[in-house]
């Protein structure tokens, strides 16, 4: 048995433990060091690699129900499935969507915030609003267009007209102002009936509602001519055989109705002008985690149900990449506004 002092055969381990704390703190500086010293696009990259490992949150800048705040429901669900990790769907709805993008727009770039919204958030917005908290091509990062609306003029079953050209002789042969409805000041309907007015020349008269089910009865009831309204908001009224469908708007028709020409087809052209849906995450979000999201999206809105459900609100389901969300903003927003500053229409 050893003689040497217990004391001091303890000072070595003490010693050893000391120098692996201290090796161990070295390691994590290194790690930290290397970490700061690695170019901005591999530090992207090595976070793409690990994502997602948390839930997401998308933001649904609409009231709870609605037919897009139901939308992203379903889309979450999906997602989360795909992704392994809870997609977690939080509806801010207020002031035309400016609420809950404007939480988008000040959310980190971590790919853990995104949002699903109508293309009001970016084009109509920045008419309709002096000022906006955010700045729509500065402050998102386009991810996917989703689908393409389409809107229906319509009038009643005994209207003594059953498609544009006939609507158009029509109203020449009024000695009045023709009244058509819209679901608000500014919306796609309110543009819409602006073409028709301005580009045609047409005596229009807008009047803005709340929504299209009030001015689809008050059209049924006589003291409204036409409307603009959603084919899921029409639909009822179709096929009960009380309205009749006189045209489509976008670019091309919609699965939901197909026998229904366009404007376009019926010789009306500037109705292409589509109200489209697209994904958007905050700025600054790495590509690689925006184009995961755009194919998860992309394969989500080509599942027959999801497809489906879509086209039963009247919309044409696409998965375009980030740069062609960027090109139909850029294609489209010019006239929308145009149109939109013409009208007059103003919500502050």
């Amino acid at each position: 048995m050893s003689s040497q002092p217990a004391a001091s055969r303890i000072v070595p381990t003490a010693m050893i433990a000391a120098t692996a704390r201290v090796a161990w703190a070295a390691l994590i500086a290194l790690v930290a060091l290397v970490a700061v010293l690695m170019p901005a696009p591999a530090r992207a990259q090595a976070a793409a690699d690990v994502w997602p490992s948390r839930p997401l949150k998308l933001v649904s800048p609409f009231n709870p129900g609605g037919a897009i705040d139901v939308l992203n429901r379903v889309i979450a669900e999906k997602l989360a499935a795909r992704l392994g990790q809870p997609v977690v769907v939080d509806p801010i709805p207020g002031a035309n969507t400016i609420k809950g993008a404007e939480v988008v727009a000040r959310a980190p770039g971590d790919g853990y915030t995104f949002m699903i919204t109508t293309m009001s958030t970016h084009v109509n917005n920045t008419v309709l609003y002096a000022k906006l908290p955010y700045d729509p091509a500065r402050d998102f990062t386009p991810i996917t267009q989703l689908s393409l609306g389409s809107v229906l003029l319509v009038a009643r079953a005994d209207a003594p007209f059953s498609d544009l050209p006939g609507f158009a002789r029509w109203v020449q042969a009024q000695n009045r102002p023709v009244t058509y409805g819209s679901w608000g000041i500014g919306s796609s309907a309110h543009v819409y009936g602006e073409i028709l007015r301005k580009d045609f020349g047409l005596n229009l008269l807008h009047v803005p509602y709340k929504g299209e089910v009030p001015a689809i009865t008050d059209m049924r009831g006589g003291s409204l001519d036409v409307t603009f309204a959603s084919p899921v908001g029409a639909k009822p009224q179709l096929q009960a055989g009380t309205i009749k469908a006189i045209a489509m708007t976008g670019p091309r028709r919609s699965a939901a109705l197909p026998d229904l020409p366009t404007f376009a087809e019926q010789g009306f052209k500037g109705f292409e002008l589509a109200v489209w849906v697209a994904a958007y995450a905050p700025p600054n979000t790495p590509r690689a985690i925006v184009d995961r999201l755009q194919r998860e999206l992309a394969t989500i809105v080509r599942m027959p149900d999801v497809a489906q459900r879509m086209i039963d609100q009247g919309q044409t389901p696409v998965a375009g990449t980030p740069e062609e969300v960027a090109a139909a903003f850029n294609s489209d927003a010019p006239r929308w506004i145009e149109y939109i500053r013409a009208s007059g229409a103003r919500a502050d």
